[in-house]
């Protein structure tokens, strides 16, 4: 799910900031600043990506990644006239393959390098998405670190911040098939990683050596499902999509942590007035395991606008968003949201965590044919604020 956002939000900035100077900057219709004449005039066959990072768990930062579109000359013209012809969304921008290769540091002393490569077949009735990459996260861990024992004992320790260093290399990859002539695709996903883990706290960091190793190996195998309807890849009005991940980490597949996860994610936009959009998102992470203890940054954690990566984790994880867009004219909106997040844990002396999120956005509609828009978000929970520069609707 992420790495197939990613390919999209990628190739999106990519045309938005590419760097050629000819062609127009102003809508033949309304006369407003737009970019969709400039992009489709310039379908080249590279464009360089500026990144901007400003997820609370990292820091602020910043990378640049490259776009590669592997087209013939006569696939690049067909696109570049259909995107021409287009006038309200209807433009492709993401050809049939693209390879990404880019590379981004945040002001903790985080950083990733990766290369990646998205290519459908036939008509889309066959999706592959795969990737590799290097870096190392430092990521802040808020744990209970109690621990289940035999005969329903256990060990408490309270409620525990620490700092965690992860450093390794991911592999990702998968491939999907569309079920007859429908939105519905369905595929499998492999998983593997290599990494090594340490903490500033000497309690965890002892641990994560007596339990885990200096490196753990991570490697799973998994079904995925999507059905998507929405009328718009990155800033959809109407539709709603669904996509499932099911991954099963084991030791047969060279694991050493076994674990299963489940990922259910949902998405609904319901048209209310000519002005008015009102969105719903939802998401449901299952997570399985035997272990007695695992690396700090397996367990699934909750994901909202305002909240911090890994700021509460769990064996469960649900959370709910509502978001209401008022378009002032065709080229800007302003929005309201709100997100509601749980976090349970299985074991007895665990407690439920919940935290609730609100904000305020802004999209200005920069590229009108293709349907794109950019903004920025501004959002509070319970303990945080942050902003977001933001790519589509935000979910």
């Amino acid at each position: 799910m992420i790495k197939s956002k990613l390919f999209h939000s990628v190739s999106l900035i990519g045309a938005l900031f590419s760097s050629v100077s000819y062609g127009s900057f102003f809508d033949a219709v309304d006369d407003q600043f737009d970019m969709g004449h400039h992009i489709a005039e310039n379908a080249v066959g590279f464009l360089p990506v500026p990144v901007l990072i400003t997820e609370p768990a990292v820091g602020y930062g910043g990378g640049l990644v490259g776009v590669f579109m592997h087209e013939t000359d006569e696939q690049k013209q067909q696109r570049k006239q259909a995107a021409l012809n287009a006038i309200d969304g209807g433009a492709q921008l993401v050809p049939g393959a693209i390879t990404v290769l880019g590379a981004a540091g945040t002001e903790n002393g985080s950083w990733f390098a990766f290369v990646g490569h998205r290519h459908t077949w036939l008509n889309d009735t066959i999706r592959y998405t795969g990737g590799v990459g290097a870096g190392q996260m430092n990521l802040s861990i808020y744990k209970d670190l109690s621990l289940e024992l035999p005969n329903n004992k256990s060990t408490d320790i309270q409620p525990l911040e620490f700092s965690t260093e992860t450093r390794g290399v991911v592999l990702q990859q998968g491939v999907q098939f569309r079920v007859a002539d429908t939105p519905l695709m369905l595929g499998v996903k492999q998983f593997v990683s290599y990494t090594e883990i340490t903490s500033d706290s000497q309690i965890v960091d002892k641990l994560m050596e007596y339990t885990l190793g200096q490196t753990v190996v991570t490697s799973g195998l998994g079904l995925t499902a999507d059905y998507d309807t929405r009328n718009n890849l990155f800033y959809p009005t109407s539709g709603y999509q669904f996509s499932a991940d099911y991954m099963v980490y084991d030791e047969k597949l060279g694991s050493d942590q076994a674990y299963r996860k489940l990922d259910v994610e949902g998405e609904v936009y319901v048209p209310l007035a000519t002005q008015w959009t009102l969105a719903f998102a939802a998401n449901y992470q299952n997570f399985q395991s035997d272990e007695l203890f695992l690396s700090p940054t397996t367990q699934p954690y909750i994901q909202l606008r305002g909240v911090s990566s890994y700021r509460y984790q769990g064996d469960e994880i649900t959370t709910l968003q509502s978001q209401v867009v008022f378009d002032i004219d065709d080229r800007w909106n302003v929005s309201g949201f709100y997100g509601y997040g749980q976090a349970k844990e299985e074991a007895e002396l665990s407690q439920d965590q919940t935290v609730g999120a609100y904000g305020v956005g802004f999209r200005y509609q920069i590229a009108r044919r293709y349907g794109l828009r950019i903004g920025m978000d501004l959002a509070r929970s319970d303990d945080e604020n942050a902003f977001y520069i933001s790519l589509g609707s935000g979910f």
